[in-house]
């Protein structure tokens, strides 16, 4: 799911969003710029914070850095939960989340989606091409979701069109992000995906499914039940987290293996280090670059004043490639031991759903490779990555099938 924290992709004054493409392909060097000046005031858009030392700080406490509404925008009615709500109210929705993403019940369900992950190979691994985006990383995450809240599958162009209407407006609309026609479409989306899922809702109260719909429906948070707006405001984050940051995750690791050669064949002699290929490429690649917070007291971080009110951009992909944390920070390492990323954020609004985006991720890497260990990007195609959450949309790959 994922997402990489619980998910908050928003983009309102983000200053990654005007990023050029180079940066959003190689942003590692600017990370490194950054961390010259680990906490900076910007003008206009709040603070930047580069270093893992004051990163790590503000995910402690949310009590000063808050998820809340105002710190991130996607034309929700209400606060996405858990990742929009501090505790003490956030600890009893994730007591009820957590258990629903266990490892335990993560491992269950990777047959499954091996199933579909071979399924969607099927279709193009006799024609040595494919565009990756559009034929896996796109379609592979969204099916493992529909399945997990027992939708059909064949409503995955309203899931896609949703969750772009959402998170990408401007590229939809082909307009300015913030513009007149990207929010007026972009708050038409959010107010469909809380239809959408009314109307499910309603058909699940007269019959039940084995599905998470259903058991939330039945579920109770301190002796309640969860109210219909409560479920409405769990499925709009998981909308946005199961969706997105997968597809970029795969799109960032499968584009690092398509040009290194050396790193893919160590994947291919020894599936066993898939795990830490994963952990390692998370760190290095960081899909989503950082998270927005909004400072809700006056206070300050290494010498820098940070107001009330003032936003707060968590730099998660500067943190991973810090020098402090990470000695050989620069190097690519599948075999390193210890790797201590917030890929997947920090402190208590940590990724739900982290347990289910690595199994997605092993799972995909592990029947791709036994099936397919021979790729590359198409000669003289550069892959261009969006900016704040790194994707790509147009990934032609050329490979070479394994026989039999």
């Amino acid at each position: 799911m994922d997402t990489v924290e619980e998910t908050d992709e928003g983009t309102g004054g983000n200053p990654m969003d005007s990023m050029d493409p180079e940066m959003a392909s190689h942003p590692q060097p600017v990370f490194k710029a950054m961390r010259e000046v680990p906490v900076m005031a910007l003008e206009g858009m709040g603070v930047l914070l580069s270093r893992k030392a004051e990163i790590d700080e503000a995910l402690r406490h949310p009590e000063i850095f808050s998820s809340n509404m105002d710190a991130v925008d996607l034309k929700n009615k209400r606060p996405m939960i858990p990742l929009q709500i501090d505790p003490p109210e956030q600890k009893k929705f994730r007591k009820l989340l957590d258990p629903l993403f266990a490892p335990r019940k993560m491992v269950a369900m990777e047959e499954a989606v091996a199933v579909l992950a071979n399924n969607l190979i099927d279709q193009f691994i006799e024609r040595g091409e494919v565009d990756f985006a559009k034929e896996f990383s796109v379609p592979f995450p969204s099916q493992v979701f529909l399945t997990l809240l027992g939708l059909p599958l064949d409503e995955l162009d309203r899931f896609l069109t949703m969750k772009d209407g959402i998170i990408r407006p401007d590229h939809v609309t082909g307009s300015k992000y913030g513009s007149k026609k990207a929010t007026a479409y972009q708050q038409e989306i959010a107010d469909s995906v809380y239809d959408y899922f009314d109307m499910v809702l309603d058909q699940r109260e007269i019959e039940r499914k084995d599905d998470l719909l259903s058991h939330f429906l039945d579920a109770e948070v301190e002796g309640n039940k969860l109210t219909r707006n409560d479920i409405l405001d769990i499925c709009f984050l998981f909308l946005i987290a199961g969706l997105d940051t997968v597809t970029a995750t795969l799109d960032c690791m499968f584009s690092f293996l398509a040009q290194h050669p050396e790193h893919r064949q160590q994947v291919v002699d020894d599936p066993a280090i898939i795990p830490s290929t994963i952990e390692e490429l998370l760190r290095w690649e960081t899909p989503v670059m950082g998270v927005a917070r909004v400072s809700v007291a006056d206070t300050e971080l290494n010498g820098c004043p940070i107001k009330k009110g003032d936003h707060v951009m968590i730099m998660l992909g500067s943190a991973n490639t810090d020098e402090d944390e990470f000695p050989d920070a620069d190097v690519v390492r599948f075999d390193r031991e210890v790797n201590r990323h917030i890929a997947f954020g920090g402190g208590v609004h940590r990724c739900l759903g982290s347990h289910l985006a690595r199994m997605e991720l092993r799972v995909a890497l592990r029947e791709w490779h036994r099936r397919i260990p021979e790729y590359s990007v198409l000669d003289g195609h550069t892959l261009i990555y969006t900016p704040s959450i790194r994707s790509i949309e147009h990934f032609p790959m050329v490979f070479t099938a394994k026989e039999g």
